[in-house]
Parts: structure tokens; sequence; C-alpha cells
């Protein structure tokens, strides 16, 4: 069910007025927002209503299904400075045979349609799904076109799943359910190739200015650490901070990223550069 925008909008207001500098939109599929309300209320309506919050620095959207993302879905957050390129889609799996045993309205063609969407319009975009495996009938095949994908699109943010048979769900009762060592194998198989899409994409931005927000203080290694807008709060990864100066929680900073560890980045603070 949607909340009002209204009751929505006054929290909002009140979060940031205490100082609140990013805000997170989140429901099972926040691209549904609005569609029970019959008032004309939308996602975009929202997102309009929010960003005019004069304080409010980050706006990000947890989760959008891909059935429900449409192009003018996209404009809106294209346009507006404030709705961070942060994408948390949901698919599941790539294979169209996979996805339809799922219960899934959509195809692993028009999965991939709209992340090269989503990246053309957006560059700086940064994708975050989950992926399962050994859902019962699973093939070696549409295994194959589950790494084929994690190979080739590089997602920024993925996490992979071993299927899990809980009893009563339609699942549990479909035919060919997979051993459990195949389905963790498979698992596994699968992060290791993410984690060379990872360590790939940390790559690219070496030497790069980004903007973090900082989180706090590591007393045993000194370093601050925080977030840029790629990464979302306790779910994804973090930055790692060099910095001779004292940094303050809660505020955004200027960095180069210098380094990467595995999901996270060191970077070095520019100081004197706003």
């Amino acid at each position: 069910r949607s909340r009002a925008l209204n009751s929505i909008v006054d929290e909002a207001k009140t979060l940031v007025q205490n100082g609140v500098k990013e805000l997170v939109v989140i429901a099972q599929d926040v691209s549904c927002y609005g569609k029970d309300l019959n008032d004309g209320t939308t996602l975009k309506s929202l997102i309009s209503e929010l960003t005019e919050i004069e304080d409010l620095k980050w706006l990000r959207l947890h989760y959008l299904y891909p059935e429900e993302i449409t192009d003018e879905l996209l404009d809106t957050i294209a346009e507006n400075e404030k709705v961070l390129k942060y994408f948390d889609i949901p698919i599941q799996h790539i294979s169209d045979d996979v996805l339809k045993r799922m219960g899934r309205r959509t195809t692993g063609k028009r999965i991939m349609d709209l992340i090269d969407k989503i990246r053309n319009k957006m560059p700086d975009a940064v994708i975050r799904t989950s992926l399962i495996t050994g859902f019962p009938g699973e093939t070696q095949e549409d295994f194959d076109k589950l790494l084929k994908f994690i190979k080739e699109y590089k997602i920024d943010h993925l996490g992979v799943f071993s299927y899990s048979c809980e009893e009563g769900t339609p699942a549990s009762n479909l035919p060919d359910q997979i051993d459990e060592d195949v389905k963790n194998y498979r698992r596994d198989l699968a992060m290791q190739l993410q984690y060379d899409a990872v360590e790939y994409n940390n790559s690219k931005r070496i030497g790069k200015e980004e903007t973090v927000l900082v989180e706090g203080y590591d007393k045993i290694i000194k370093l601050y650490y925080g977030r840029t807008y790629r990464d979302s709060i306790d779910v994804d990864a973090k930055v790692f901070i060099k910095s001779s100066v004292k940094l303050k929680t809660g505020e955004f900073y200027p960095v180069s990223i210098i380094e990467s560890l595995d999901y996270d980045v060191l970077a070095e603070y520019l100081d004197g550069k706003e």
C-alpha cells in the first residue's frame, strides 16, 4: 500500500531539518508507488516533491523492478541532480525458462535492453541486483547464460544466492529440484566472476575525483570512511579516506580514488578543494 504523498514529504522535511543529508525511498517495488491511490500520484510526483526540499542532498531509490521502469521514470531520474543514478533492480536470473518458472513478467533480453538503456542515458549509473542459482529446473545451459551475463555486463553490485526450498511455496512443488551441493557450487562460481567484475569496475575509478559522504573514523586503521553515490548504506562497499585534517561525520568531501581494496576503495582527501 502506498503512503499518502504529503505524509512522506512531511516526514522527509522533518528529517532534513534535523540534519539528514540522504533519504532512501524504499518499498518492495517503489516504481509502483501511487498506483493504488487513484489520485494521480506517481513515483515521479513523489520525486518532484522530495527534491524540492532545499537542504536535501541525495535521494536514493530501492527497489525498482524491471517490469515497471518506464522511459518517463528514467528521464525523471536522469534530469534531477538530487536523485542518485543508482538502480537497485532485482532480476534473479537471465534465462527466459527460469524467469518463467519464477513467475517473472519479463525476459532476459528485456532485462539486458533495460540495463543498456540506463547506461546509455546515464553513463555514470550504478546497477545493483541479485541473482538466484539452483532454482528448480535450472539446467547447465541456463546457468551458462547467467555466467555469460555476469561476465559481459559487469554489474557494479551483485549478490548471488542459492535457491532455498521453503515449504508451502509454489516453487517447492516444482519438479527437478536441484542438489544442494550443485546450487552452492553454482553460487560460488558466479561470485568468483563477480569479483572479477568488481576489480575491473574499481580499476576504472583510480585517479578519478569523487564526492564522499563521511560516516566515521576507524581508530584501528586510522582512516576515515564513507560512501559515494555508488554505495547504499549498510549493503554496499565503503570508501576509506586518507586525510591529514579532521573530516566531519555527515559532511561531503572531494576525494581522489587511489587504490582498489577488493570491494572497497582507498581514497585521498583533496584538501583545499570544495
